[in-house]
């Protein structure tokens, strides 16, 4: 009597029959959160064997053969015959990344890992990060910025305007590499909006405007102590001033009445700087009681009240 012998392996027979086996390797990955990627296992002679997809990190059987087992609807499955096995995930997300098995049910059980490498653009962290700041003139000042992603961004600080960030005394650097940013005894030439950025490579950057404030006492300058115009004609005193916190200014007469805006004056004030102000009066049609002495007053929380003559010049003719 003839007889035939076999011995299957997973439901395959052996007789005149290959095993399966992977035609190439799973490629490694890397992609951005958010986006798309599509992981390919290429399996030769697969028969009547078995493919499945295996988040091996979190132990998380996501696939077997055609059956979506996890029910997280970002992944999905997909496949070109019984060749070309495809694994899609959607809007990925950080826990998504590591190691991937796509395995075959043969005894001994086949298996590839393809590594996903998920990189995550950079976020500011607020929670660590330093709010706007206000500090007396010479005090000093530490600015913090933290970040997250992956990889792990990098800090750069600059100024908002471009201007050298003063770390001490007088020396400038166009910008500053780290998450803290150190400056001793800080002046008026410290004030103003700092950036803190944050890159690692995944579009976009971010950043975090820091807004530094630097109270100090108020000072007045003119640049004419004396003016004079001709009777009947319109003149302008003018005066600078650098203050911080600001506070009402105005203008009054050596009498101390103030000077409000009218058909006989008109008060101004004009910035100029981000500590900077240029106080204006106009006086108009000049008259013989409009000669003396014309004061501007800068009440300052720190320093009280300033006081600065804007001018001294006495009736001459007929000019102030």
């Amino acid at each position: 009597m003839n007889m035939c012998m076999m011995t299957t392996y997973g439901g395959s027979s052996s007789v005149h029959k290959k095993l399966p086996s992977f035609a190439e390797p799973i490629p490694n990955v890397t992609v951005a959160a958010g986006r798309e990627v599509t992981l390919t296992c290429v399996v030769e002679n697969l028969g009547s064997f078995k493919v499945a997809w295996i988040h091996t990190n979190r132990h998380m059987l996501i696939s077997m053969h055609d059956n979506l087992i996890t029910t997280n609807p970002r992944y999905g499955i997909a496949h070109n015959g019984h060749r070309t096995w495809q694994l899609h995930i959607r809007e990925v997300e950080e826990a998504d990344k590591g190691e991937y098995m796509c395995q075959v049910n043969t005894n001994p059980m086949k298996k590839i890992m393809g590594y996903l490498h998920v990189v995550v653009p950079p976020r500011i962290d607020d929670e660590n990060t330093s709010s706007d700041v206000e500090v007396r003139e010479n005090s000093d000042v530490s600015l913090r910025c933290r970040a997250t992603g992956t990889p792990e961004p990098d800090i750069k600080w600059r100024r908002e305007d471009d201007a050298l960030i003063l770390l001490s005394g007088k020396k400038g650097v166009p910008s500053y590499q780290g998450d803290r940013l150190n400056m001793s005894k800080v002046t008026r030439l410290h004030m103003g909006p700092y950036l803190c950025i944050a890159s690692n490579g995944v579009q976009p950057s971010v950043s975090k405007r820091i807004l530094l404030k630097v109270d100090f006492a108020p000072m007045m300058w003119q640049p004419n102590q004396l003016v004079g115009a001709p009777l009947g004609t319109d003149i302008t005193l003018e005066c600078n001033l650098e203050t911080h916190p600001r506070g009402m200014t105005f203008w009054e007469r050596e009498d101390g009445t103030m000077l409000i805006s009218n058909t006989k004056y008109d008060s101004l004030v004009l910035e100029t700087g981000p500590y900077r102000l240029l106080l204006r009066l106009t006086i108009r049609n000049l008259k013989p009681d409009d000669f003396g002495v014309y004061k501007n007053s800068s009440p300052n929380i720190l320093h009280g009240r300033i006081l600065k003559r804007a001018t001294s010049k006495k009736a001459l003719g007929n000019y102030l």
